[in-house]
């Protein structure tokens, strides 16, 4: 008796991009289970949507356009669906493996991956950012490199990817490519979620992480007080770059802004809402909503640089990240301080004097655009600080 087999259409009405547009997606239904596939590639205006015909509403070319490639996808699935079918290998995972264009006897890490950040790429701007993005491209670069260094290939066939392998790739994170323990561990769970893609696809059979150790080692998180604040906002220096660099950082300590955050800042994130000045915007990282106050430290920073050149429709001029974190420590030598001063110190003293000072968590973990509170419970063991 033929299967009962579908393709359904759906917008992620939750999920609406810069435009104010929602993707389509695709689920695969069998016997009553199903699964998701992932993105149509098409974007729409949810009032758009017909969800009883799943179509986009309309007679506009680009709408004609945009229901002709439904139809096309839903024809591809089914076609799928009979071949696998007739072969007695019929599976919602088959299906969806088929449709992405990984084949189960010659698949490799390295389509993998392509595969998977194709999906990602799928949804920049819908549920994922840029940087989630360059996260699993620098993932795979990292990876592959190891292969050819390690086990002398330009790739692999997932049949051959075992413990041994990610360990591998774990000691060449720590030697050759000199990352800490932790950011060698965030690594290797950035592939991780690659590998369990593959799995889910069924073109992985075996957990190649059985036995992996990925611990994370405890994290100092440093701040300065309010005394190491005042000695470096009252430090002369005659260094151009090195004033620069501190009046950023004392904008971060004000503001809670990330680097990237502040270098993305833009006049238009600056907004006056009765009486009061705000910045509003979202984390470039994760695109969570950030709400700061202005208060008038920051505002003289933003005024220094009003009309500073090289700034490019930003707030402030900003230097690359590694020259900011290198001038910091010319900074904390200069003003007597005794810590490995970075960027991202600011932010963590952001978060440590709003809770010192009674500043509810919820509001601060809001302030910070914080995707989960207990990241924001790591400052509130902080020592209390001077007020």
């Amino acid at each position: 008796m033929r299967r009962a087999f579908k393709a359904v259409f759906y917008i992620r009405g939750n999920y609406v991009n810069k435009e104010g547009k929602s993707a389509i997606m695709i689920r695969i239904c069998l016997d009553g289970s199903r699964i998701p596939v992932g993105t149509t590639g098409i974007s729409i205006e949810p009032e758009k949507w017909d969800s009883k015909r799943q179509q986009v509403r309309g007679r506009t070319t680009e709408v004609l356009h945009f229901n002709k490639s439904l139809d096309g996808i839903r024809s591809e699935l089914e076609a799928i669906s009979d071949k696998l079918e007739k072969e007695g290998k019929l599976t919602l995972e088959r299906v969806k493996s088929v449709y992405h264009g990984i084949d189960e006897d010659k698949s490799t890490i390295g389509k993998l991956f392509e595969s998977y950040i194709n999906n990602v790429k799928d949804q920049v701007g819908v549920s994922l950012s840029q940087t989630s993005l360059r996260k699993y491209q620098l993932c795979q670069k990292r990876f592959m490199e190891m292969l050819e260094k390690k086990h002398h290939c330009k790739d692999m066939s997932l049949k051959e990817l075992n413990p041994v392998v990610v360990q591998d790739y774990k000691n060449y994170l720590m030697t050759d490519i000199r990352m800490c323990n932790n950011t060698a561990v965030k690594t290797l769970k950035t592939f991780k979620t690659v590998v369990l893609y593959g799995i889910k696809l069924g073109v992985i059979h075996k957990d190649p992480y059985l036995g992996v150790r990925m611990h994370l080692d405890a994290v100092d998180r440093g701040f300065l007080t309010d005394e190491e604040i005042e000695a470096i906002m009252t430090k002369q220096f005659d260094i151009e770059r090195l004033e620069l660099v501190r009046n950023l950082f004392v904008f971060s300590c004000f503001t809670g802004l990330a680097y990237i955050d502040v270098k993305a800042l833009k006049p238009e994130n600056i907004v006056k809402l009765n009486g009061v000045e705000w910045i509003i915007s979202k984390r470039v990282k994760t695109e969570i909503p950030i709400n700061v106050v202005l208060f008038e430290g920051a505002k003289l920073i933003i005024e220094k640089y009003k009309d500073a050149p090289k700034k490019k429709g930003h707030v402030f001029p900003v230097y690359s990240n590694q020259k900011t974190n290198a001038y910091l420590k010319e900074i904390a030598a200069a003003c007597g301080i005794n810590k490995e001063l970075t960027f991202h110190m600011a932010r963590h003293t952001f978060a440590t004097l709003r809770l010192s000072k009674g500043v509810p968590i919820e509001s601060v973990s809001r302030m910070l655009g914080h995707t989960n509170i207990r990241t924001t419970q790591i400052y509130a063991s902080a020592p209390r600080l001077v007020a």
